[in-house]
């Protein structure tokens, strides 16, 4: 640990305001996108880790800053970065770059739960790939 992932994403007219900036909530899809792309890189899916271990993976709090916004046609690199877990949760600090630059900062913590809601453990399997 800590363990990195990264991610890029491009802004397309669809993801920003009538001023051409990002609209403040498409920042949280962009960093969804990043942290199921983690999960996937280390050889899970949302809907194996259902299937499978009964449990989802939810945000349980996000906290955002935005420093410089996004523009219309940016090449954005999500890094996101395992800070620490648990038995049941693990928390992500994401940082949203532009050209090298951080331009937005959020710290997930992230919660296993059952499909009734109520919190699970994180699978075996999981809890190795996100220690090494």
């Amino acid at each position: 640990m800590p363990k990195k992932f990264n991610f890029s994403v491009k802004v397309y007219y669809e993801d920003t305001d009538s001023g051409g900036v990002v609209y403040y909530a498409n920042y949280l899809k962009f960093l969804e996108r990043a942290r199921s792309e983690a999960i996937y890189s280390l050889g899970f899916t949302n809907s194996e880790l259902l299937k499978k271990n009964g449990i989802l993976l939810i945000v349980k709090s996000c906290h955002i800053e935005y420093k410089k916004p996004a523009k219309f046609e940016d090449k954005l690199d999500i890094i996101s970065e395992l800070i620490s877990f648990t038995k049941t949760s693990f928390i992500m600090k994401q940082s949203i770059l532009r050209n090298n630059q951080i331009i937005s900062v959020a710290d997930v913590h992230l919660v296993a739960v059952d499909q009734n809601g109520k919190p699970s453990k994180l699978p075996d399997k999981l809890k190795q790939k996100l220690d090494n």
